[in-house]
């Protein structure tokens, strides 16, 4: 068994631009010109080829791109019992573009069952060796949590669920029963992406919540309380790390805000290994919320943006990191884009090779700071 383990000084956090061929085979699976065979060959072709070049760059870790979904988050909810989609041309907005998702919701309880993502990781693990080790990204449980109490599904999950206690119970469990799968499947690197911390920073979070009625310091705890709720029982030798993000959809964002008010939760309480914070622009703050992440985390700074081509220039990224040790000691620091850089399907607005630039970058960046 590999015994690496995330995070890396240079690392990154998952998802990777879709190749023309694979977007092409795509698009010919719905149109049902091409099998599921025909398909599902080309994508762990161009797998193949997106792993191979993240070993090329030097990187330790290796992801599939989550070049089998259609969303970062979605894709695996539909793979717990209980839970039904359908692509209706709804979405949320962002900034300045609506990013259209299918309608995920509640046909009964929550459980979980086999899988997919646990086999699509037994593919992504043929590639480790003695210099790489496979990661998987899963959405947090307070995404799939969120996802069944926003105003659009609030109602519906009230069929189901009485209160959110007892859906937070039934989303956990089916939780540990996944991280037991990935377990078992020889999988050691686990990554939570979590949207929801994100969205309740900033004044704009705070005017939504009051006028919906609800009091935003319950909301943190329920956040909390579900994401440590899923965690109880995970192997020690096993690194389920969070990434916290504030919306990344064809290059937009969700929200804007720092991590102040959400630091004494997630930053010193959350039981995760790590974090992975979006640092890439004003929208995040500053650094000071740092000085609460708890001394049993790493922090991985997201300084490199995927939202744009322009390349970083490295000074200022290094002065950023020493800025940033100010708070939190440097040897508990790594480096890392803010995000993925295809997040849903449709990527965002950069090519391929600047998407490998940003990359090269970033361990140089991180080579020269930490040797």
């Amino acid at each position: 068994m590999n015994s690496l383990k995330t995070p890396f000084r240079y690392d990154f956090v998952g998802s990777f631009l879709r190749t023309d061929r694979l977007k092409e085979a795509k698009e010919a699976y719905k149109a049902s010109t091409i099998s599921d065979e025909e398909f599902n060959k080309i994508t762990e072709e161009e797998i193949t080829k997106v792993v191979e070049k993240q070993k090329e760059l030097g990187f330790h870790v290796i992801t599939d791109g989550e070049f089998r979904r259609s969303f970062w988050h979605l894709d695996f909810m539909w793979g717990l019992e209980g839970v039904d989609h359908k692509s209706t041309g709804n979405g949320v907005s962002f900034n300045g573009e609506l990013a259209v998702l299918d309608d995920t919701y509640l046909v009964g309880k929550i459980k979980a069952k086999a899988h997919p993502f646990v086999e699509y990781f037994k593919f992504l693990k043929q590639f480790e060796d003695e210099n790489t080790v496979a990661k998987y990204t899963i959405p947090a449980p307070a995404q799939t949590f969120q996802q069944m109490i926003v105003p659009a599904n609030y109602e519906n999950t009230r069929k189901y669920y009485q209160t959110n206690d007892e859906l937070i119970e039934d989303i956990a469990n089916a939780y540990q029963d996944i991280i037991k799968q990935f377990y078992e499947a020889g999988c050691r690197n686990l990554q939570f992406d979590d949207c929801t911390w994100g969205a309740i920073v900033g004044d704009a979070a705070k005017q939504r919540y009051k006028a919906l009625g609800i009091d935003l310091e319950d909301v943190k705890k329920q956040l909390l309380k579900v994401n440590n709720l899923a965690l109880i029982g995970k192997p020690e030798d096993m690194f389920i790390n969070s990434h916290i993000c504030r919306g990344n959809y064809h290059s937009t964002y969700f929200t804007s805000g720092p991590y102040d008010t959400v630091a004494d939760y997630v930053f010193a309480k959350e039981n995760v290994d790590a974090l992975y914070l979006e640092y890439d622009d004003a929208r995040s703050g500053g650094f000071a919320p740092l000085s609460k992440v708890s001394e049993d985390k790493m922090v991985v700074l997201g300084l490199i943006t995927t939202k744009t081509p322009e390349l970083e220039d490295k000074q200022y990224i290094i002065d950023r990191i020493h800025e940033a040790a100010k708070f939190i000691p440097l040897e508990r620091l790594c480096l890392s884009p803010q995000c993925g850089f295809a997040s849903c399907e449709i990527g965002n607005k950069l090519t391929q090779e600047q998407q490998w630039a940003k990359l090269k970058l970033v361990k140089e960046i991180a080579t020269e700071v930490w040797g």
